[in-house]
């Protein structure tokens, strides 16, 4: 790793909005604009990621090289196996930073070692969605520009996403979903780059969505996948998950199919489930508790 970069400063920028997240989405242009100045003077979309990547990269080798002398002696010379074992990780994160490789190309085994390295909370070791915006010609297919990033991050484990920003603008100013529906059809695309987004991004968080529904107001509550219903519970306030009972749960394509609550559980529809039911995205919950 050498001196800094001309992007330092988009770089730093950029650190100062990342450092409590739990996953970083990376906009790139990909796009061909004489109106639209680049700072750098020409389109690169893989040149711009690598700018950012750099920047990271030496936040976290300067995290790692701290951390390393707090334990580096305590590894070496006393018994504490856990110490040792941070030691170990360091100096494999340390080993790829400085190939100019991000944390997350590291991979660990077991349990012990992968708990260790997510608390160390590397910027690079969080997940990335890459956002390419282009024209609106290259909505439905992408570009160049975009299967050279897709080249660029191909043994990263990351996915890519192709919105055209213009295109996104334009159907937020159409008034009705029809409307909507039948622009986003005249460009080949079935649903809009918005709605594709939050889907990307609720999948790399790990991330999905059940349903309550009351006399009232629907809500949607969001929880990690593989949570189970009394963790669930908890989502919406503590003393449901604590005195937890049951969960009486609707799915949502049954929903749709039968067109009410009432039509649900005269077809046999709705389920009871207890604290081990593992909720699915789209669940549509009503839960019974002792307070």
């Amino acid at each position: 790793m050498k001196g800094a970069s001309k992007g330092e400063g988009l770089g730093n920028k950029f650190l100062a909005n990342i450092r409590e997240t739990d996953a970083i989405l990376h906009v790139l242009r990909c796009f061909d604009d004489e109106n639209v100045t680049h700072v750098d003077g020409n389109v690169n979309p893989v040149r711009d990621k690598e700018i950012i990547d750099y920047e990271l990269q030496l936040k976290d080798l300067e995290t790692i090289e701290s951390r390393i002398q707090k334990v580096q002696k305590q590894a070496q010379t006393g018994g504490d196996k856990t110490a040792k074992l941070t030691y170990d990780i360091l100096v494999q994160y340390k080993a790829a930073l400085e190939q100019g490789k991000s944390a997350r190309t590291v991979s660990f085994d077991t349990k012990d070692e992968q708990k260790i390295a997510h608390e160390l909370f590397l910027l690079t070791s969080k997940p990335v969605l890459y956002v390419c915006n282009v024209d609106e010609a290259s909505a439905v297919n992408g570009n160049k520009y975009v299967e050279s990033v897709r080249e660029a991050v191909k043994d990263e484990d990351a996915e890519i996403l192709i919105v055209a920003a213009k295109t996104e603008a334009d159907i937020a100013e159409l008034e009705t979903y029809e409307d909507r529906q039948m622009f986003l059809a005249e460009v080949g695309l079935e649903e809009s780059g918005v709605a594709r987004l939050i889907k990307s991004a609720y999948k790399l968080l790990n991330l999905e969505t059940y349903f309550t529904a009351g006399v009232q107001e629907v809500r949607a509550w969001t929880y990690e996948k593989g949570w189970k219903a009394p963790q669930c519970a908890g989502v919406i306030h503590t003393d449901f998950e604590k005195g937890f009972i049951r969960a009486e749960v609707i799915k949502f394509a049954d929903f749709i199919h039968y067109g009410s609550e009432a039509a649900v559980k005269e077809a046999g529809k709705m389920g009871v489930e207890g604290k081990e039911y593992i909720v699915q995205d789209g669940d549509i919950m009503h839960f019974r508790f002792n307070v």
